[in-house]
């Protein structure tokens, strides 16, 4: 028994291994390629180690951009945190207040409510782009902050989430508030709150790579180079008509894209994960 055991968790081990080689190998070649010159990465005889030019592309990449791309990556990774953050943020508010109304305020057609919101998450935002393109024209926000955090913040997922938690919590707490004389708002803010923040951090998580992997929205209403995100970034300097792409400053723009994203999961993993176990209980 204890030789099948072991037996298995060799081969539980192999597997994750193997899951891992795939998933980081052409990561690898990602951060590779932008320690080298675009002729070594051309001609495919780019080494296995990193190069020498490593300091050269990443100076370049953040405060001169490449050929193709108007602006510094350096702006473009600002914009895309601009977004990413207001997203997360404005999902996060929206989703807890939403949440909050539907499940301790009694007022009619209040499922109903909430269940037009659950439908949404069947609607992306894919299907909703043209009369949503249309607002934002009309209300005069293309190629502004506002225009890409304000139409993206609505959160079905959001107020699923935190209306989950909240029914988790005793009413005990609720009762104890009004004897003390507290009223919804301060019941809100100094009970909901802080019990709420592992699920908060969960939410933010998500919402955060949510808004830094947007394409299509900010592709459709950025004109500006200025106001363009780096995801649209990596996309022009990966094409080019009249020249060879400049796979060097591609790839250290690629690797400059993944970075925040990681930082974010790394730095608050813990209470992301700690936010969905509790969620479900």
């Amino acid at each position: 028994m204890v030789e099948n055991r072991r037996y298995r968790n060799i081969a539980a081990y192999l597997v994750l291994t193997i899951g891992i080689v795939i998933v980081a190998f052409p990561v690898y070649l990602a951060i590779l390629a932008s320690t080298f010159d675009v002729a070594t990465i051309i001609n495919g005889n780019m080494p296995l180690v990193p190069g020498p030019h490593a300091a050269e592309n990443y100076y370049q990449t953040l405060f001169f951009g490449g050929a193709t791309s108007r602006e510094p990556v350096g702006i473009m990774m600002f914009n895309s945190m601009i977004m990413a953050m207001g997203i997360a943020v404005g999902k996060i508010v929206i989703s807890i207040l939403s949440a909050f109304a539907v499940v301790y305020f009694r007022f009619p057609l209040r499922m109903t409510a909430f269940w037009i919101i659950f439908i949404t998450l069947m609607l992306p935002v894919e299907v909703r782009i043209y009369p949503t393109y249309k607002i934002v024209a009309d209300l005069g926000l293309l190629d502004t902050y506002t225009g890409l955090i304000l139409p993206l913040i609505a959160s079905a997922t959001g107020t699923l989430l935190f209306r989950q938690f909240f029914m988790t919590i005793p009413d005990e707490l609720l009762e104890a508030s009004k004897i003390d004389g507290a009223g919804a708002f301060r019941f809100f803010k100094d009970t909901l709150i802080p019990l709420s923040i592992t699920t908060i951090a969960a939410l933010f998580v998500i919402q955060f790579i949510y808004g830094w992997n947007q394409y299509l929205w900010p592709l459709l209403i950025t004109t500006k180079s200025s106001m363009q995100t780096i995801v649209i970034g990596i996309k022009k300097l990966t094409y080019s008509q009249d020249a060879l792409a400049e796979w060097n400053i591609a790839m250290t723009t690629a690797v400059l894209a993944m970075l925040p994203p990681v930082l974010v999961v790394v730095f608050m993993q813990r209470l992301f994960v700690k936010g969905l176990v509790e969620t479900e209980k």
